[in-house]
């Protein structure tokens, strides 16, 4: 899962960025209205997080322009956020189109659980996916073989959260880096094979994870 946490707030934003980082998510960071807009061209976010007191104007009027502006990617969900605590601020940034409302301060175990239940609504099985024999909770950040727990660093897990979210797929590095990894990857080091090729191994014979030659790698649902 790929986040987007827009915040101008320097600390702050590091702090949520290091701690989303250490649940497995790929986190990139914007300080103002416009940076976040010139990621949202090139990025598709799977949750933005968007404080709404920034510097070059209200967080609400970016709020609207995901759902108006063809030029930018609408993230698949939206948590504003933000010191306003008053019923018509949370009206406001709801009716705006946002997806959630979280007060400052809040506690970081908070908004990784809003973060959980926004993404469990757009997984039709429920909190548990699972593919073949493997069987991956969301909720944990476990996932197992045949009934065996798999020892998975954060990255292998999201590799697999990802490849279990698209079974069948043939994902190309590019859809990998751009889903699992985040802005600060290089896309030209050998991270994604490396990465693959140890989740690989901890998922044991015959590999769910096929490579496509030239083109990518599928994960196997017959698996």
């Amino acid at each position: 899962m790929r986040i987007l946490v827009v915040e101008d707030d320097a600390e702050l934003a590091e702090i949520l960025a290091i701690g989303l980082r250490n649940e497995s998510y790929a986190t990139d960071l914007a300080a103002t209205g416009a940076d976040a807009e010139e990621l949202l061209r090139i990025t598709s976010y799977d949750v933005m997080c968007l404080d709404l007191g920034l510097p070059d104007g209200d967080g609400l009027e970016l709020v609207r322009r995901c759902g108006t502006d063809p030029d930018l990617n609408r993230p698949r969900r939206l948590i504003v956020l933000t010191a306003r605590d008053a019923v018509a601020d949370r009206v406001a940034g709801l009716d705006a189109g946002a997806d959630d409302y979280l007060v400052k301060p809040f506690h970081f175990g908070e908004l990784t659980a809003r973060i959980r239940a926004l993404a469990r609504r757009g997984v039709e099985q429920g909190t548990t996916l699972r593919v073949g024999g493997l069987t991956l909770d969301p909720s944990t950040h476990q996932a197992w073989r045949a009934g065996v727990l798999l020892a998975l660093t954060p990255r292998e897990y999201s590799l697999l959260r990802y490849f279990m979210l698209h079974p069948g797929a043939v994902l190309s590095t590019e859809d990998l880096l751009e889903h699992v990894w985040d802005a600060n990857a290089n896309p030209f080091t050998a991270s994604v094979r490396v990465i693959l090729s140890r989740l690989r191994r901890k998922l044991g014979a015959p590999p769910p994870i096929v490579t496509i030659p030239n083109v990518g790698y599928q994960l196997r649902a017959e698996s």
